[in-house]
């Protein structure tokens, strides 16, 4: 979640450090960063259809083909052969594993468990960027942010129900989908604003692009033409809902588009409902109640540390 920071690779950012911005248009920013949770979601729609007859390897892999392809087109569109040349490559590549991680784990997710529900668990990784904030940015993290760290997982116990007899294992897999997104951001931050967020995009899609096709002749299925066309819209609509978040975060602050984020709970339970009839419990939307809250508090705490001396950052 840095400009670029929402390059999910499935999910939304939740934490982000603000930078300077090209044009300060927060309408237009909420504009782009809503559309973006949109289509991201619409994405995943294609990519849960796709697990049907497909390993959620090779359903990564064509999406990152698309993503590829439209990438390298817009590096030639505008005569920048130069972005393949970053600052802090070997940084570039560990954030693109991160982020292929969380791709590939969302999607094993989405092919055993309701898009809202998967969803909603992945976006537990503002608590785990806070987690992971200390030992590796040497950040102080205060009693405030480890409570709403504490109140965002037990949101995640509610909505997984561990013990239950509705407990589907499969929810493993959006936690580690938010565990490789949250070490993606992390080494985000790291990264300082080294490269643009071209440079990002092109790595992200490139590094994914090369470990799937190491590892999709193993997982194989021939894809017919309706699994071609979902490849397709999984990978266009992944790229141009990136591409929307960045145009975000160009012109209003995080802080402001940081809540935003959630509403693609909103188009995951809608997707979820038109295309797969899936319902959400109760439990469900109570969990995802608490985790969104945690996790409106970590962006606003996030915030204010920002502003306040370090004596007071609780």
């Amino acid at each position: 979640m840095i400009s670029e920071d929402r390059e999910r690779i499935g999910r939304p950012p939740t934490s982000k450090i603000e930078t300077p911005l090209s044009q300060d248009r927060p309408l237009h920013g909420i504009t782009c960063l809503l559309a973006a949770m949109a289509v991201f979601s619409c994405s995943d729609a294609a990519s849960k259809l796709m697990t049907e007859t497909m390993s959620a390897v090779e359903v990564a892999w064509l999406r990152y083909c698309v993503f590829s392809i439209l990438m390298l087109g817009m590096v030639a569109f505008a005569h920048r052969r130069h972005v393949l040349r970053s600052k802090r490559p070997s940084l570039q590549v560990l954030r693109g594993l991160g982020l292929l991680g969380s791709s590939v784990f969302f999607i094993v997710g989405l092919a055993y468990m309701p898009m809202a529900e998967a969803t909603a668990i992945s976006f537990v990784s503002p608590m785990i960027v806070t987690a992971l904030s200390i030992p590796i940015l040497g950040e102080v993290v205060g009693w405030r942010r480890w409570s709403a760290v504490g109140i965002g997982l037990l949101g995640v116990l509610i909505v997984v129900q561990p013990g239950a007899g509705a407990f589907d294992p499969a929810a493993i897999f959006p936690l580690l989908s938010a565990l490789s997104w949250a070490i993606a951001m992390v080494v985000t931050r790291k990264m300082s604003n080294s490269d643009s967020p071209l440079v990002s995009l092109l790595y992200a899609a490139l590094v994914g692009l090369l470990v799937t096709s190491v590892l999709v002749p193993f997982t194989w299925e021939a894809p017919g033409w309706y699994e071609i066309s979902l490849g397709f819209v999984t990978g266009g609509a992944f790229t141009v809902a990136q591409w929307l978040v960045v145009l975000a975060f160009q012109q209003a602050r995080a802080s402001v588009l940081a809540p935003l984020s959630y509403s693609q709970l909103v188009w995951s339970g809608l997707f979820g409902y038109v295309i797969f009839s899936n319902v959400p419990d109760g439990w469900t939307l109570f969990g995802t109640a608490i985790i969104m809250g945690s996790g409106l508090y970590t962006a606003h705490r996030e915030r204010a540390v920002k502003i306040m001396p370090s004596s007071a950052q609780r």
